[in-house]
């Protein structure tokens, strides 16, 4: 089944009768978010829909209170307003025929989360890298919608009439497979899962107690350790190898002679004095 999609105030007529003599399914007043992808939630609308056409074609309401009576009447008009066109699909359906490409958006993106394919009139202004199957054309003028939209709505008509009742039966079926969320097993499956935050611990009492003992003893430790180091003599000289001084003022007396003339001069006073 094809599900057509038109919210254009000047268009819903030529949509819904289309949609009703194909036996299509059609959106025309606004698109509530979720009806592909939260198939489930309205589905139990659709149902509660039913009740109250039930309830009101069986006078199940006559004992009902003339406010109470008002407020399900007005219940049962608001829904009726949004979902009497989809209130017959019980599945999800083969395929959705969007108007405007642009405007309707959000269907767009639920029937390509789910797979679904797209046929939309695509305009200048819209983008035709989401629809499956884009079909070039004015989407605003009456003229043009009503063209294609009479052909789509041709071709299935003589698409069901050639087509057996059980192998249509078969071909809803493996249909419903492929793109039913009834369960949500498939949304929750496509669906990203978040990461949730990581709490911050807060340190207890008596951890931080002692912690902070630990390091009062590291402090006083590296403490401990300079004034050892302060108190020790320097031994700088001696490591380094240096020669004491005795040494080095011997070594001064022999340079200054180099040539031993000292040595005689003396040795001939001597002998003279002797």
């Amino acid at each position: 089944k094809l599900l057509f999609v038109c919210t254009k105030k000047q268009l819903r007529s030529i949509i819904e009768t289309e949609a009703e003599e194909s036996g299509a399914f059609f959106v025309t007043e606004r698109w509530l978010g979720g009806m592909l992808t939260n198939f489930q939630t309205i589905r139990k609308q659709i149902r509660r829909l039913k009740e109250l056409e039930r309830g009101q074609q069986e006078n199940a309401f006559e004992f009902y209170t003339k406010k109470e009576r008002l407020m399900l009447d007005r219940e049962r008009i608001k829904l009726d307003k949004y979902l009497g066109g989809v209130k017959d699909m019980g599945r999800l359906p083969g395929a959705i025929f969007v108007i405007d490409a642009k405007r309707e958006v959000i269907a767009v993106r639920e029937a390509a989360k789910l797979g679904i394919p797209i046929i939309a009139i695509t305009d200048s202004n819209a983008d035709p890298d989401l629809i499956d199957f884009p079909i070039p054309g004015n989407d605003d003028a009456i003229r043009s919608v009503s063209l294609i939209t009479n052909a789509i709505a041709e071709s299935i008509s003589l698409a069901s009439k050639e087509v057996p009742a059980g192998e249509r039966r078969r071909i809803d079926d493996l249909e419903a497979t492929m793109y039913s969320t009834e369960t949500g097993e498939t949304t929750e499956k496509q669906r990203p899962q978040r990461r949730r935050p990581r709490r911050k611990r807060r340190p207890r009492p008596d951890v931080i107690a002692q912690h902070l003992s630990s390091e009062d003893q590291v402090e006083s430790t590296s403490d401990e350790e300079d004034s050892v180091a302060e108190s020790e003599p320097d031994n700088s000289v001696q490591d380094e190898g240096l020669d004491p001084p005795e040494a080095v003022s011997t070594e001064n007396e022999v340079d200054a002679d180099p040539d031993g003339s000292i040595g005689v001069e003396d040795v001939a006073e001597g002998e003279k004095d002797g």
